[in-house]
């Protein structure tokens, strides 16, 4: 059974960098199945998918976040990270990770496994 769990700060302030990592058990990232991705979902709103990495390394991101965000993984602790840079309010929200044979979808059908989500919350 795959699990995902979310860790990280649970407050960022305005202009630094966000850092989430999810670890992985139950099942490998690198392994031949499709996505690991990051969603997140404001408050008051929809979820919104953030960008993803392959089993095989290689990383797409939501256009309009692709200038702040970057994911990379460590494979030996089955873990995928998410950075976001320069911060606002704005990107205040809960943070999901999920894995999923496709990206980019912002359903919660969309994906075949979730993380139970952390509150991030951007504030002086």
């Amino acid at each position: 059974q795959v699990q995902l769990q979310e860790s990280g700060p649970g407050l960022v302030k305005p202009s630094q960098t966000l850092s989430l990592t999810c670890t992985v058990s139950g099942g490998s990232i690198t392994a031949d199945y499709g996505y690991w991705s990051w969603i997140r979902q404001p408050p008051g709103k929809g979820l919104e998918w953030m960008g993803a990495i392959r089993y095989s390394g290689n990383t797409v991101y939501r256009p309009s976040l692709k200038s702040r965000t970057s994911i990379f993984r460590n494979t030996s602790k089955n873990q995928f990270t998410l950075q976001l840079r320069s911060v606002t309010p704005e990107d205040t929200a809960v943070y999901y990770c999920a894995g999923g044979r496709y990206y980019n979808g912002e359903r919660r059908e969309d994906y075949d496994y979730w993380g139970q989500g952390t509150q991030v919350t951007v504030s002086s």
